[in-house]
């Protein structure tokens, strides 16, 4: 339980995750589950090989439903009595048409719909939208070890999107990834009061 800004965070350690955890391999679909449940993800990284594990773990969380980084598509689909697949968007489109939306709705059964589009969406946002069990969550790239690199990749590191360098053994950068921690969760603390009396500046409500 992490103790900051009078909330207790709760931190789950969870086990590595590997190739075709995505599938099952060593229980790692109850382990991606857990993920899933959860409102920020620290996907702790090694910078010297850094950049393979963390195409590796994203492809996994991908798998299995969960979009790093990423906000839903802003489509809306609605169920229509009849007439078919029709396909309307704000904005022109140029990676999806009419005749390929409809393919997909075919695939999945769905032969009356109304779908409206209102950014450059891909077939992949379709079929997510029309699945509906995707699970958008933010998540920091948490590189440790980082006492023992260069300072040049340090900086390196350090200018990757959503990307920290911290080192546990140094403590370099702790303070930063709790505060970085909190910014990303996006809590409200509400502190309470009775009538007449003070707040109660211990116990917030977040």
């Amino acid at each position: 339980m992490l103790k900051y800004n009078d909330a207790t965070i709760q931190l789950l350690d969870l086990p590595g995750i590997i190739e075709g955890a995505a599938q099952g391999k060593g229980n790692g679909r109850q382990v991606l589950a857990v993920a899933k449940a959860s409102d920020l993800l620290l996907i702790m990284l090694e910078p010297t090989k850094g950049v393979e594990q963390k195409a590796k773990i994203l492809k996994e969380l991908d798998d299995m439903g969960i979009r790093v980084n990423r906000r839903p598509p802003d489509i809306t689909i609605r169920d229509a009595k009849g007439g078919g697949v029709k396909l309307n968007s704000t904005l022109k489109l140029t990676h999806i048409d009419e005749q390929l939306v409809k393919t997909i709705c075919q695939e999945y059964k769905r032969f009356n719909l109304e779908i409206v589009v209102r950014e450059d969406a891909t077939a992949d946002d379709i079929i997510d939208v029309i699945e509906g069990n995707r699970k958008y969550i933010d998540a920091l790239f948490v590189y440790n070890k980082c006492d023992m690199i260069s300072i040049e990749d340090i900086d390196e590191v350090a200018r990757r999107p959503n990307s920290l360098p911290i080192s546990v053994v140094s403590e370099l950068n702790m303070d930063y990834l709790l505060q970085m921690i909190w910014d990303r969760l996006n809590l409200c603390r509400i502190y309470t009061k009775k009538r007449g009396a003070y707040p109660d500046f211990n116990e917030p409500i977040i």
